[in-house]
């Protein structure tokens, strides 16, 4: 069976990172999710803290340098995204938004997304629903029904009255995440090699790294 490939975004801007954290157990649980179905899994994790420079020249110039333009293509390739920013503000974070305002607009369809929010008190995580959720919708992607959010108490291991505990909520996210991505084939979506929406992208990306 073809190796799926999981592409695993994190915006988290801090080291170490709670968002970082989700981000990996998130696709810890999606790994051993595909394994249990004897699907093999090629998983790829992009801070964006460490491309904020390239995303704002590739904002603000109209092309994305090498490494940039590296975690753009593994998005675009991947059978699955899981997307992790923190909650500023009611919101995803500006740098959550910036990349994903450079990704070519038909990268996104039909791919399966798994979305996850950090925040500090659990009234933030309606945040996945009425922003993150529209956002990926509005690309053509197919965010999975159960999102995953961390508040800083999560991490302790409490669980409230009625509340799944985070490992749980991440479990069934995962396995949600897991099945979609099993059944989905994007390998017939054709990239048109003439539709630049990032011409500079692809006429200077080899000049970026000189």
């Amino acid at each position: 069976m073809t190796t799926k490939k999981i592409a695993v975004v994190s915006a988290g801007l801090s080291t170490p990172s709670s968002t970082r954290q989700l981000a990996d157990r998130l696709a810890a649980d999606t790994i051993a999710a595909l394994a249990e179905h004897g699907v093999d899994s090629e998983v790829r994790v992009f801070e964006l803290r460490e491309l904020a420079h390239d995303i704002t020249n590739n904002l603000l110039l109209g092309f994305a340098p090498p490494k940039l333009e590296e975690a753009l293509e593994a998005v675009a390739s991947a059978d699955g995204l899981i997307a992790v920013t923190p909650i500023f503000t009611t919101s995803y974070s500006g740098l959550f938004k910036s990349f994903i305002d450079v990704i070519d607009p038909q990268a996104l369809t039909d791919l399966p997304v798994l979305l996850g929010a950090t925040g500090g008190t659990p009234r933030h995580s309606l945040a996945i629903d009425y922003a993150m959720r529209p956002l990926f919708t509005y690309l053509h992607a197919i965010p999975v029904t159960t999102g995953v959010f961390a508040a800083t108490s999560d991490w302790g291991g409490a669980e409230g009255d009625g509340v799944r505990s985070l490992p749980d909520r991440i479990f069934r996210g995962a396995q949600e995440f897991a099945e979609l991505v099993e059944r989905t084939d994007r390998s017939q979506l054709v990239n048109d090699p003439f539709a630049l929406d990032r011409p500079m992208g692809h006429l200077l990306g080899g000049l970026a790294g000189e």
